[in-house]
């Protein structure tokens, strides 16, 4: 019996490190969501920029749209804003842009810092908008069709590699879908 009192912090030891040990196969970018080909959720989000209409679920209808979720806060949208900005630049696609969980001063001071490659951003201070879009952190990007459907989420920085091998393809098929 002396043994036992021994065994218990091992064996709980031994737990929490297998359970650690499973949580780093866990990869963000291969969690697939739950609302790929269905309707992008209704939102009515007011504007972060001061632009006139906010960000709406059907601003994002009628023509094939990325949808990218951002924060002040994110290290991560830093390290993605300058590729935003020469997509916007290049006008290779409409980009919307929803800040979420952020106060909605930090992130109308930020994009005023860093320029906006939106053409209409909502502000999503409670995170009601993410959660019913599935988001799991910033950034996020959704590829969303002509019909308003999300067809594609990307978790993580968009950068040209992530374009080139992720977007581009499925760009090119939705584009040619009548």
């Amino acid at each position: 019996m002396p043994r036992l009192p021994y065994l218990i912090p091992l064996a709980a030891f031994v737990a929490l490190a297998a359970g650690l040990a499973f949580s780093l196969t866990n990869d963000p970018q291969r969690m697939p969501s739950t609302l790929i080909d269905k309707p992008t959720p209704r939102f009515q989000l007011a504007s972060l920029d001061g632009k006139a209409g906010g960000l709406a679920s059907t601003d994002l209808q009628g023509d094939v749209v990325l949808l990218n979720v951002f924060a002040s806060w994110c290290p991560g949208c830093r390290v993605e804003h300058p590729m935003l900005l020469k997509l916007a630049e290049s006008s290779a696609i409409p980009i919307y842009g929803l800040n979420w969980k952020d106060d909605r001063n930090d992130g109308k001071r930020w994009l005023a810092k860093h320029g906006s490659p939106y053409a209409r951003v909502g502000s999503d201070e409670s995170g009601r908008t993410g959660i019913d879009l599935g988001v799991t952190g910033v950034p996020e990007t959704f590829v969303i069709d002509r019909a308003g459907r999300i067809r594609f989420r990307y978790p993580g920085p968009l950068t040209e590699d992530v374009w080139r091998d992720d977007f581009e393809p499925l760009l090119k098929a939705l584009r040619s879908e009548s």
